[in-house]
């Protein structure tokens, strides 16, 4: 078993209050569970209103699957116009890891 995870910190663009950080945010989770069937939450920068940390994360029988679908959600993220990928950190493990 395989699991992994990916992290982003983005950058907002037109946004001035944490409503309108949340109308950009939740588009972006659920365009992402909805695609690949991963979890995904907003883990950090919560209280700034231009700044967002989007966590996601996902089981698979394979690396080479696991690592397909988190190419595939770091291209979503980054090709949205909205938001300014600062950075993805990414951590791939393997049950027999622990």
């Amino acid at each position: 078993m395989w699991m992994g995870m990916i992290e982003f910190d983005l950058l907002l663009g037109d946004v001035h209050s944490l409503k309108g950080k949340r109308s950009v945010i939740r588009p972006i989770l659920a365009e992402v569970r909805r695609k690949y069937e991963v979890s995904a939450a907003e883990t950090g920068q919560l209280d700034l209103h231009r700044r967002a940390e989007l966590g996601i994360g996902l089981v698979a029988a394979d690396a080479a699957h696991l690592t397909e679908v988190l190419d595939a959600v770091e291209r979503l993220v980054a090709a949205r116009p909205e938001v300014e990928l600062l950075s993805a950190r990414r951590r791939v493990f393997h049950s027999e890891d622990w």
